[in-house]
């Protein structure tokens, strides 16, 4: 590894800080994004249960938003739970949004990792070229700087595709993730919603 960051130069090592910044970025998401963590399963049926025996209080409230982010959004409803639907609705919303928010942070700096990696490469390819072209003399060419030059285009170029090929995928995927969240909270918040106002039992 050393022979190549010492062969390439230092077009290598922006790659090389996108790759570590990747790699984290991953890790960190993988950790967070759990489904047990974000919309826990159960949740919402001991909420509704400890509605309808003992109501809503501060405490409860408290309890439940501290609990997830799914939590966060049902206690945003339940502040509100004796106003009119509507009301109890736009301020579940509000919490959505800021919830949705915070689980997709990092992910633009992932998904910009995975655009930009190959363009880093690209580059790395030009100024490798140019040390080929630079490389010819009037004597012919300088072998060392020929060599050089091909290491540079080479090795930078497939370092971007190496960085952007998992960036991209696990970019995709924690999208989808998110977005699996987010409709998850909506359809159990709502649920909260008509069981407050009497619209439906279950």
């Amino acid at each position: 590894m050393f022979a190549i960051i010492q062969a390439v130069g230092w077009p290598i090592w922006p790659l090389i800080l996108a790759s570590v910044i990747a790699v984290a970025l991953i890790i960190e998401r993988s950790v967070s994004l759990r489904r047990a963590s974000i919309v826990p399963s159960g949740l919402l049926g001991d909420v509704l249960d400890e509605l309808r025996g003992n109501g809503v209080s501060p405490a409860m409230i408290e309890r439940v938003g501290q609990h997830s982010p799914l939590g966060r959004v049902l206690a945003a409803g339940l502040r509100n739970v004796n106003s009119p639907r509507e009301m109890m609705k736009e301020s579940i919303e509000e919490t959505g949004r800021a919830v949705a928010h915070e689980l997709e942070r990092f992910l633009t700096t992932l998904g910009t990792i995975a655009a930009i990696s190959p363009l880093m490469g690209l580059l790395g390819t030009i100024i490798g070229m140019i040390d080929i072209f630079a490389s010819q003399g009037v004597s012919g060419a300088n072998p060392a700087q020929l060599a050089q030059g091909i290491s540079i285009a080479l090795y930078t170029t497939g370092l971007g595709l190496i960085i952007a090929i998992p960036a991209m995928i696990f970019w995709r995927h924690f999208r989808a993730l998110v977005d699996g969240f987010v409709i998850d909270m909506e359809q159990q918040a709502v649920k909260l919603v008509e069981v407050a106002h009497g619209e439906r039992r279950v």
